[in-house]
């Protein structure tokens, strides 16, 4: 459920040693926001996150383009109580944009997720540098490497209320194909525990891409809902809706997330 609802959830952390604490507390996945939360997964387990289906649908001056993700996920591995290892994947995407068709497996992303304050710290602070490999065809992808790092922080409002800021800086190939440009990602998250095991996100999300052929900017207002099914799953769902004409009109997606 992502560190909005761990916050809002896992109160109890804090009278736990970090031992118990790590068996103990529920899963805590990235998802279902856009950003990365400040949750690592416990030294020797494994998670793994998985976009059942995600769609997304755009229409700008009079072209229509739709763009579908099939088992998007997240590998994790446990390195330390601070630390986790990263691996994202997408088996399938299918692209339509006009009368053009495209498909096949997605970039890789490789990360590493380290937690820079204490597992009962009011305020919670991760970096999580990452690596994009460049595995999908070229109808797809730009087929460049391409790398960031970003820089989540979390903290309770009181009661069931949380809030989370994920600033990022990128590091992205030319649309050209012929250098390298900065980029940057920020949002904010405002969490609700509407009980025990049910959380509810809204997000506003913004990118903004100094492309040397021009500037890109981005804005979008998200919502997302997660459901705690046991202690090592999470089921989630949301819809992003774009703000200006440069962002697509809308993404919904559903996902779950395990740990063992």
């Amino acid at each position: 459920m992502g560190v909005i609802a761990r916050l809002g959830i896992g109160a109890l952390a804090a009278a736990l040693s970090s031992a118990a604490w790590a068996d103990d507390a529920p899963i805590c996945p990235d998802r279902p926001s856009k950003g990365t939360g400040t949750c690592t997964v416990p030294a020797g387990h494994w998670q793994v996150e998985t976009g059942v289906g995600d769609w997304t649908h755009d229409r700008a001056d009079g072209a229509t383009s739709d763009f579908t993700m099939i088992g998007a996920t997240l590998l994790k591995y446990g390195v330390s109580d601070r630390a986790d290892v990263e691996l994202g994947i997408v088996p399938y995407q299918w692209l339509r944009a006009g009368d053009d068709r495209a498909s096949g497996f997605g970039d890789m992303l490789v990360r590493s997720k380290l937690r820079l304050t204490r597992e009962d710290a009011p305020v919670q602070i991760a970096i999580d540098p990452f690596v994009k490999l460049p595995t999908a065809n070229h109808s797809l992808g730009n087929g460049k490497v391409e790398a960031g790092i970003t820089a989540p922080v979390a903290a309770p409002l009181g009661g069931p209320l949380s809030i989370a800021f994920a600033p990022e800086v990128d590091w992205r190939a030319d649309g050209d194909g012929h250098g390298r440009h900065a980029a940057m990602v920020q949002l904010i998250d405002l969490g609700i525990a509407a009980s025990e095991r049910l959380s509810l996100t809204g997000e506003l999300w913004g990118q903004w891409d100094w492309d040397p052929a021009g500037t890109g900017k981005q804005v979008s207002a998200d919502g997302a809902v997660a459901y705690l099914a046991g202690q090592n799953l999470q089921l989630d769902a949301g819809a992003n809706f774009g703000l200006n004409r440069q962002t697509p009109d809308v993404e919904l997606y559903a996902g779950v997330s395990t740990r063992f």
